[in-house]
């Protein structure tokens, strides 16, 4: 199946944008009332030096537009100058229209007396006044790369404790604003700013819909401060969130990112950026701002930094414009896409699906919204384990059709999927796939066990379940002893599960071999994993939650769950184009279009670490120097980025 590696294209040829998102020093929102010149282009130029060449920058609202019919000539100006700026250095700049939310505050016009900025059609056209306008006056200016519509407006056009907007007018708001853009002579790649924060991405529903409004847009650009109580899947967020962005067929700009240095030490900030960098490249990632460029020391009286004051520290340079680590791993992260031309590259395609279920990104009647948790971690969690496994996959959606091309489906703790998906995925074992799903009861209440039709006859088992009734997992560690081979699992090992979740979904599953092989047995002797074939290929049961067990574990990666998703590659005859025997290193490899291949080794370890990366058919040469490698040192939670070429 193909995988998301989608690039922005202008004028034919694909752009990749590495930049911060840019308030300056001397004001941060208010630096348009107090604008230096000189001072910007001082910030400007320690960007470019450190091989950024974008910024993305903000229009903000009450600012300039104070009256609905007017726009502030002398900001307007300021940004003017602002461009010709980044014209001068060799940069360019994605403005933002309608800020009116940023850093943990709003700030309306003072003339918006309230109205709703979705459904009051006064307010709807200011909006696309304003949009059109600062559109006219600035799309011939060669600094421009791009537009965003908002920022973060979920969250300024409802606060959390409103009503959500209804996805209809939130589309049709958006549709508008787009379309001003388009009036007001904008050519350049276009997008709302909203965060990618729609229920086909975090399973919640906030009226946004990056499936709908990806019909919209240029390009889908998340915005990621999710937090883990597990290093391992903290490193990997911006990744997977990349990975379910992808649903709207665009290119994905992981648009804001970053760390407050109040929150973290200089080394785990640099370590943070560079995972971060690295691994949603990997996920399909192709333009990448951080959240921000400078620090705010000087502002701490002003808001939003005197109420959230560690917002003054998000910066990749200080106070005084000196680069923190964040900007040095940046500046390396510039060099490699230099290097391995990443305009030029895509990710290869993959034979492994993660299936995302319809019930995470729709509702059906009766169906509940506090099933989509379960959904998403687990998702996540099978994400972390398939890359610990070196496993290229790819997320195939059942609202779009289960792709047909692949040989191994999985499917991470599915309690729901819809009757004619599963009769698809069965066709697709005769045909000759390999099916797995890990059993759950469901953590909610109501609704326990599986709504799967056909399980038994699927997996070859009877079903020893009681009506309601969960079957309590008891055990704090779930072992897995294995009575025959199984992929590169010798019989005799034992994998072992750390237990988690509630009342509801510490559960198993009690089955009966009903022409099924029982291939490992749990500590009471019970069934824990099956295989069962069915015409060409076959069909895995694990009777137990071992991704959720996981997703609601802190410090749990890697576990055991890696060993089971590398078997079942094994067992599907799927390859890899590099792995290493280390599930703390991630490999994992890009393929330019001059048939070059570039691999990416990224450890997860705390110090350094050897590994030896296998690559069939090829051999592992220094990116720089072309030596021939057969070792690999990684430094702590370092990235090695090298060529493979055929032998």
């Amino acid at each position: 199946m193909r995988r998301n590696s989608a690039k922005l294209v202008i004028d034919g040829t694909p752009q990749v944008w590495l930049g911060a998102n840019f308030w300056s020093r001397t004001g941060g929102p208010l630096m348009w009332r107090d604008y230096s010149p000189e001072v910007v282009r001082e910030e400007l130029r320690v960007l470019f030096d450190h091989g950024l060449r974008q910024t993305r920058s903000f229009f903000y609202w009450p600012d300039f537009m104070p009256a609905p019919d007017r726009i502030d000539e002398e900001k307007t100006g300021h940004f003017a100058d602002f461009l010709d700026a980044h014209r001068e250095i060799g940069m360019t700049s994605i403005p933002t229209f309608i800020v009116g939310h940023m850093s943990g505050d709003n700030w309306d016009p003072a003339w918006r007396g309230g109205r709703d900025l979705y459904a009051d059609v006064w307010l709807v056209s200011r909006q696309a006044w304003f949009v059109q306008r600062m559109t006219e006056r600035f799309a011939a200016h060669p600094a421009v790369a791009g537009w965003l519509i908002s920022n973060e407006m979920p969250i300024y056009g409802r606060l959390r404790h409103e009503p959500k907007a209804p996805a209809e007018q939130v589309n049709a708001w958006a549709q508008l604003m787009v379309q001003a853009v388009r009036a007001g002579g904008g050519h350049q790649p276009v997008s709302l700013g909203d965060g990618a924060w729609g229920i086909e991405v975090t399973g919640t529903d906030n009226g946004f819909s990056v499936r709908d409004t990806g019909e919209l847009v240029d390009f889908v650009g998340p915005h990621v401060y999710r937090i883990d109580s597990d290093p391992v899947r903290q490193h990997l967020n911006a990744a997977f969130i990349c990975e379910l962005s992808a649903v709207a067929g665009k290119p994905v700009v992981l648009e804001e990112f970053g760390l407050s240095s109040d929150q973290v030490s200089a080394a785990n900030a640099g370590h943070y950026y560079r995972q971060t960098l690295h691994n949603s490249l990997l996920a399909g990632a192709t333009g990448w701002i951080a959240w921000n460029n400078t620090d705010y020391d000087d502002l701490v009286e002003q808001g939003p930094y005197s109420h959230h004051p560690f917002e003054m520290h998000f910066g990749i340079t200080d106070r005084a414009g000196n680069p923190k680590p964040p900007l040095h791993e940046l500046a390396e992260f510039a060099r490699v896409l230099s290097e391995v031309d990443f305009a030029g590259c895509e990710r290869p395609d993959a034979q492994a699906a993660l299936v995302v279920t319809e019930y995470l990104e729709r509702g059906y009647p009766f169906s509940q919204d506090d099933d989509r948790p379960l959904i998403f971690t687990s998702l996540q969690q099978a994400h972390v384990a398939a890359r610990e496994a070196d496993l290229p996959v790819g997320f195939t959606r059942e609202r779009d059709g289960i792709d047909p091309d692949c040989s191994l489906y999985l499917l991470p703790c599915v309690k729901q999927i819809q009757g004619p998906t599963w009769q698809r995925l069965r066709d697709r074992v005769a045909d000759g796939a390999l099916l797995y799903l890990s059993y759950t009861a469901g953590e909610v209440g109501h609704h326990r066990q599986p709504w799967i039709p056909y399980f038994d006859e699927t997996f070859g088992v009877e079903k020893q379940l009681t009506y309601g009734v969960v079957d309590e997992v008891t055990d704090e560690v779930v072992e897995m002893t294995f009575a025959e081979d199984f992929g590169d699992i010798t019989a005799g090992e034992v994998l072992r599960f750390r237990v988690g979740g509630n009342e509801h979904s510490r559960a198993y599953l009690p089955v009966r071999p009903r022409g099924a092989k029982v291939v490992a047995t749990d500590a009471h002797g019970r069934p824990a994993l099956l295989r069962h074939p069915t015409g060409s290929g076959e069909a895995v049961l694990c009777t137990y939650p071992v991704e959720h067990f996981a997703a609601r574990n802190s410090r749990v990666n890697p576990e055991d769950t890696h060993r089971l998703y590398s078997a079942l590659a094994g067992i599907a005859g799927i390859g890899r184009t590099i792995a290493v025997d280390d599930p703390r290193v991630f490999a994992d490899a890009l393929v330019h279009r001059d048939g070059r291949v570039f691999a990416w080794l990224v450890s997860q370890h705390d110090h350094e670490v050897p590994v030896v990366p296998t690559a069939p058919g090829r051999s592992v040469h220094d990116l720089d120097t072309g030596e021939e490698l057969t070792e690999v040192v990684l430094p702590a939670y370092g990235v090695r980025v090298v060529e493979l070429k055929t032998r």
